[in-house]
């Protein structure tokens, strides 16, 4: 499994708490606790919990503050309580389908899931869930089924549509991946990660508009590094030298420590602008943030090796075959200089 499709539906079952009919107000301002995991805010929770000892809300309410700490035992304790007094409420099976997922138990994760659509077989909050589940199992048909479920029962659903281009996108098929963002961001103009998602997408098509995607990003959140990286990534493959020079370094600004962002530089200084000595430094720094960046070893060794530095050359492409044995690039640069 992709680790980075594992931290997107990790990041998708952690997010989001439903509210049901009844008792919206009371169940609102424990949202609010729950989504700002203080000792202040868990401190309110157990005076309320005090004060109204059998109000399941109030234990789904602080079992959330306590996933958000990472404290998996506390959260199933008052979950498993707020199923106790009232185990009707589908949105008190979502939460225990988070603390499953943070648990690492990807089928109990489901099956509670599939007892939050028993109790409530139009909840947006399941269905998408549920279906960013079968994205992690790879199962995209059913992840598509779902969300187009849920989008039949709530026309104006961004998520779903994000969930459906995600999928799309995973299953090979990027018309209809950006067809889905596109429907995303304009339900959601907000929706930073699906104005990413359409920054790569048309990046990998060499498409400018990737540009406008990237900055809208950026306007909803100017510190993103990935967004600034995004960004430099397409002005570099396009020839666009200073551009993505001008946006490697606005990034360095965000994050000195942006191994990426200094190996880029380094790169460009020497593939592009010849500048051997200058590329030398920004792999050091690369090298400085990840002592383990093969890439930019060798890079710094072929700098040394086009300066005739040959004694140094030889030292980075034996330490880039130390790190990534059989790398062929290291060990052409040392028939080379052999």
């Amino acid at each position: 499994m992709n680790r980075l499709i594992i931290l997107l539906v990790t990041a998708f079952l952690l997010t989001g708490i439903s509210c049901n009919n009844s008792g919206k107000e009371k169940i609102k301002e424990n949202e609010i606790i729950a989504t700002d995991p203080t000792a202040e805010n868990l401190k309110i929770l157990n005076d309320k919990i005090a004060q109204t000892p059998d109000d399941p809300a109030l234990y789904n309410g602080r079992a959330l503050i306590y996933l958000n700490l990472n404290n998996i035992d506390s959260a199933f304790r008052d979950i498993n309580h707020a199923l106790l007094l009232d185990s009707n409420k589908a949105e008190y099976y979502i939460t225990l389908s988070d603390i499953y997922f943070a648990a690492g138990m990807v089928q109990n994760t489901l099956a509670s899931l599939e007892k939050a659509l028993i109790k409530n077989p139009t909840s947006n909050d399941a269905l998408l869930k549920k279906a960013e589940l079968h994205i992690y199992f790879e199962q995209y048909l059913e992840a598509i089924e779902l969300a187009e479920k849920a989008i039949s029962f709530e026309r104006v659903n961004p998520k779903a549509y994000f969930i459906k281009g995600m999928t799309c996108k995973l299953n090979g098929d990027t018309a209809n991946a950006i067809k889905n963002l596109q429907i995303c961001v304009d339900q959601d103009p907000e929706y930073y990660h699906a104005y990413m998602q359409l920054g790569i997408l048309f990046s990998s098509r060499r498409n400018p508009v990737a540009v406008e995607y990237y900055n809208n990003a950026l306007n909803i959140n100017p510190q993103s590094t990935e967004a600034l990286y995004g960004l430099g990534m397409y002005y570099q493959e396009n020839d666009l030298l200073n551009e993505a020079l001008g946006t490697y370094n606005s990034l360095l600004l965000i994050d000195s420590t942006y191994k990426y962002a200094h190996y880029n530089i380094g790169y460009i200084h020497l593939v592009y602008l010849e500048m051997y000595r200058e590329a030398i430094k920004y792999f050091n720094k690369a090298i400085q943030y990840d002592p383990n960046y093969v890439e930019a070893y060798y890079n710094r060794g072929y700098c040394f090796e086009l300066l005739g530095d040959l004694m140094n050359a030889r030292a980075d492409y034996q330490h880039a075959l130390s790190l990534r044995a059989n790398y062929n690039l290291a060990i052409e640069g040392l028939n080379r200089i052999d």
